[in-house]
């Protein structure tokens, strides 16, 4: 069955394990994102230090770590938005996704996720749009 999965997804599968461990232990969830965050580099970590930073200053939501990536949940538990570094699965952009709690209905279609090569001040005030939006 692991041959069926790439190294990273396996890799991604055992952080999940790791996390849940973590959580029941009473580990601090917010450091655990700050490290996978200090992890990165290039412009993934100047978007996640950013994404983190809206995150922070404008909503309620607490950060921790979700299949290794930071991700950032609400009072339930429940992942609301989180975000995949492009060197994870060797992609050429990072993405910013948002999970089924999020609350970004817009009729009976629309996006969950966002390519990120770089943030800028325009980007910036969209995606704090969209992260107020979805915790409306």
């Amino acid at each position: 069955m692991s041959e069926n999965f790439s190294k990273e997804e396996r890799a991604a599968m055992k952080a999940a394990v790791a996390e849940a461990k973590a959580a029941r232990e009473g580990a601090d969830q917010e450091a655990a994102c700050l490290a996978a965050i200090a992890g990165m580099t290039g412009a993934d970590k100047d978007s996640a230090e950013i994404l983190h930073q809206l995150i922070k200053q404008h909503t309620g939501l607490r950060a921790k770590t979700w299949y290794g990536m930071p991700a950032y949940a609400n009072a339930d538990g429940k992942v609301i938005v989180f975000f995949q570094r492009s060197a994870k699965f060797k992609a050429r952009y990072s993405t910013i996704g948002f999970q089924d709690a999020a609350k970004l209905d817009d009729g009976d279609f629309w996006p969950t996720s966002y390519a990120v090569a770089k943030l800028n001040a325009a980007d910036q005030d969209r995606l704090l749009e969209l992260l107020k939006k979805a915790v409306g």
